[in-house]
Parts: structure tokens; sequence; C-alpha cells
């Protein structure tokens, strides 16, 4: 292995034009090093559902059993 072929294999960040100086390729590899961190967080909360659009609202619980319960399951709760 030459030492071309070393140094293309580790280089991430390549310059295209222009000569920057060590400062800036240092800000450079600093401010994608931070994005890069920032990218692994915590995965994002699952968005709250509104009351109004929550379907199980409308679902009525199961009522017990009892003698005569079928003549009270009409009448309103």
């Amino acid at each position: 292995m030459s030492a071309e072929d070393t140094e293309s294999a580790w280089a991430v960040v390549k310059v295209v034009r222009g000569e920057p100086s060590a400062e800036e390729l240092a800000a450079l590899v600093a401010v994608i090093a931070s994005q890069a961190a920032g990218a692994v967080s915590e995965p994002a909360a699952p968005p709250k559902v509104s009351g109004w659009t929550d379907r199980s609202r409308y679902v009525r619980p199961v009522g017990r059993s009892f003698p005569g319960g079928w003549r009270s399951s009409a009448f309103p709760h």
C-alpha cells in the first residue's frame, strides 16, 4: 500500500478549490463533527394525539352483566 492509497483511504473531506489554512480546515472538521454528533441524538417522541382526533373517546366502556341489564342498556348513560 503506497502513501497515496493510505492518504485517500483516510480522506473524508477533500478540498476541491482554493488553499485553506490549517485553522480553516480544523474549523470545518469541528462543524462537521458537531453536526454528525447531533444527528445521532435520541429519537423524537411521538406527537401527542389531540382529544378531538382521538377515536377512543367514542368507544363506550363494557358494562357489567347483571339481571335486567339488557333493559338498562337502552337507557342513556
